[in-house]
């Protein structure tokens, strides 16, 4: 017992010491990503990366995502971005089932992402790319940038920013969906 209480007291003294305080997590404004993947769609040509949600959960490999879709590369320090993103919020809304729409925030921090998120907000599924790998293997070198999935796994690599009528018109042209204001 002489031994127990001086041993009690050390690790009390040293673990008061070392005791972290998390920062609270900012909350994800975003929606969860089951259900984004499934068996490959036929002739897929996306770079074979899988990306975890930005909710959480398991990773999303992006090769394996179904057509009609849509994937918005973005982050909340990039301007163009920060227009773009809530006409891409606007295109979800509007989707009925009819195609997928998923954003890949990238080379950005969670917080700012979120922060920035909610305060447009933007709620359609996101992926976290830190280390910026989808846009890297697409051969993306800035930001915003929009990848148009067809049906039939076909791809096609917008590199600049929309307003809605430009979008409504790269998605006809790109996915044959149409889409109206």
């Amino acid at each position: 017992m002489r031994g127990l209480l001086p041993a009690l007291g050390a690790f009390l003294v040293l673990s008061a010491c070392t005791a972290e305080v998390d920062a609270p997590e900012v909350p994800s404004p975003f929606a969860a990503c089951d259900g984004l993947s499934g068996a490959p769609a036929a002739g897929g040509r996306l770079p074979d990366v899988a990306l975890p949600c930005f909710t959480g959960g398991t990773e999303v490999r992006l090769r394996d995502l179904r057509g009609p879709a849509v994937i918005n590369i973005w982050a909340s320090w990039c301007a163009p971005c920060r227009e773009e993103l809530p006409v891409m919020q606007g295109l979800a809304d509007r989707a009925d089932g009819r195609f997928t729409v998923i954003g890949v925030d990238s080379g950005d921090r969670r917080s700012a992402a979120a922060d920035f998120a909610t305060d447009r907000s933007v709620t359609f599924p996101t992926l976290f790319d830190e280390g910026k790998k989808f846009a890297d293997a697409l051969g993306v070198a800035t930001l915003p940038a929009t990848v148009f999935i067809d049906a039939d796994g076909g791809m096609n690599v917008h590199r600049t920013a929309m307003d809605v009528d430009q979008l409504i018109e790269q998605m006809k042209k790109h996915t044959g969906v149409t889409v109206t204001r």
